[in-house]
């Protein structure tokens, strides 16, 4: 006998939104309980009347078995205890979590269904969480270089970015709880990182933003970190990856991190509460 199809709700209609929709509406293992956007409007002809939802206050009566938020970090803020309520629930702005009070309460809501983190552009995440299990992890940075028009920036990060023109300029570097608020939506890989990497933290993952005008169809992470040994003499185990994704001109997100993303999705399930890496 076949098991019903997920039920899977998704908050949030811009690209990735509307990615992870018309692949749910294709598949048959996957059914799309609700979509919500800040504007339901824009809905309007791209999804079912049936699918809509226009008040997020009202996502119990549709039933999800996992909500996927793809909007905003502040929806997490504002939902995701009342989500892990009664569902599975899939971080996709994972910067919120640099908030410890956010973290420290969505950890604890996970007491009934899991709170899953998808890891996009981070590479080596389930070795990375491995580590930290075991208390091995010692260091952990990521950089992530990009084109300037590929930044969604605040504050002095945003003044600085401006002035880049025809070299490299390094805009950050330091803990990834300090780039997060702002640079919410560019250092998700970040995020997924200081997560995985959980015996550090936010406040020791270091994190290192790179402004590359030569970067104009890619974008780079770079993910390195330091296991068992002697650090200080360069007798630990060391390890060093570089991804580099393809990416349109002027995109936040890269092109090969939609269908990783998917995947994420689909695998978000089945491991019970608590927060899992997916």
């Amino acid at each position: 006998m076949s098991k019903a199809p997920r039920r899977v709700g998704i908050i949030g209609y811009g690209h990735l939104g509307q990615y992870l929709v018309e692949e749910i509406e294709n598949r048959n293992d996957v059914e799309l309980a609700f979509v919500w956007n800040r504007t339901s409007e824009a809905l309007a002809g791209k999804v079912p009347d049936s699918a809509v939802l226009k008040d997020i206050n009202n996502f119990k009566e549709r039933g999800a078995d996992l909500i996927v938020e793809v909007a905003h970090p502040s929806i997490s803020q504002q939902f995701g205890h009342s989500f892990l309520a009664h569902a599975d629930y899939m971080v996709g702005s994972p910067t919120a979590l640099a908030d410890p009070r956010l973290e420290s309460s969505l950890r604890s809501a996970a007491t009934f269904h899991g709170l899953y983190i998808p890891s996009g552009a981070f590479w080596g995440g389930d070795d990375i969480k491995k580590m930290a299990d075991r208390g091995t992890l010692q260091a952990l940075r990521v950089t992530m270089k990009k084109h300037p028009t590929c930044f969604k920036l605040s504050g002095e990060l945003e003044e600085l970015n401006k002035t880049v023109t025809d070299k490299a300029v390094v805009l950050y570097d330091g803990s990834v709880r300090g780039l997060c608020p702002v640079a919410p939506n560019n250092v998700n890989t970040m995020a997924a990182a200081a997560l995985a990497a959980h015996n550090l933290g936010f406040d020791k993952v270091q994190g290192s933003l790179v402004s590359d005008p030569s970067l104009r169809d890619w974008h780079i992470v770079e993910v390195e970190l330091w296991g068992p040994g002697d650090v200080q003499s360069d007798r630990a185990f060391h390890c060093k990856t570089m991804r580099r994704n393809p990416a349109t001109f002027g995109a936040v997100t890269g092109s090969a991190t939609y269908a990783s993303f998917l995947s994420s999705m689909l695998g978000a399930h089945s491991k019970g509460p608590g927060v899992h890496l997916c």
